[in-house]
């Protein structure tokens, strides 16, 4: 069963197909839950009136704030390069809709834009997967053993003290 993957090992991205690939590429979780956030807080402000809490101004700004968010949210997973404006600007206004609508959708709108903000203000492209205290320990281990095999495209031990600190990079004059 060599050629065979194990259930648990995930596959490359390039093997992976094209929506999972786009997905990871962008803060898709948090634009996703910013998204929903504004979309909730635009169904309850059609909520029937024995439930609706009338707090502060409503009318446009009721509407045009989780507008915004839900505009902000699809921004966020349609256009990622501008995710920190985006993220900050979604916050701002998430925490906003507290005053304009019902309690922010009842706290639930508010709390997941708030959420998707965060993550998508949080999320770094292109980042190498952390290497464990464990596994950390081993590789200086292996690279501190006398004799121990050098990467080939790395440089070897030198014999001359000479290239020794070029390779070191301190210049040769010092002695």
């Amino acid at each position: 069963m060599e050629g065979q993957e194990s259930e648990g090992a995930q596959r490359p991205v390039a093997d992976q197909d094209a929506f999972t690939r786009w997905v990871y590429g962008r803060p898709f979780f948090g634009g996703l839950w910013l998204t929903l956030g504004g979309a909730w807080i635009l169904l309850t402000m059609k909520a029937s009136v024995k439930v609706v809490l009338h707090v502060g101004m409503q009318g446009v700004a009721g509407y045009l704030l989780p507008t915004l968010m839900v505009l902000l949210g699809l921004l966020i997973l349609f256009s990622p390069d501008q995710r920190l404006f985006y993220s900050i600007t979604g916050v701002l206004i998430s925490m906003a809709t507290w005053v304009t609508s019902n309690l922010g959708g009842f706290m639930v709108g508010l709390l997941l834009g708030v959420a998707g903000s965060v993550l998508t203000f949080g999320w770094l492209p292109d980042q190498d997967q952390r290497v464990g205290r464990h596994e950390r320990r081993e590789q200086a281990q292996r690279a501190e053993r006398p004799g121990a095999a050098t990467d080939p495209g790395q440089p070897g031990p030198a014999a001359d003290p000479a290239q020794a600190r070029m390779v070191s990079g301190l210049p040769q004059a010092t002695q």
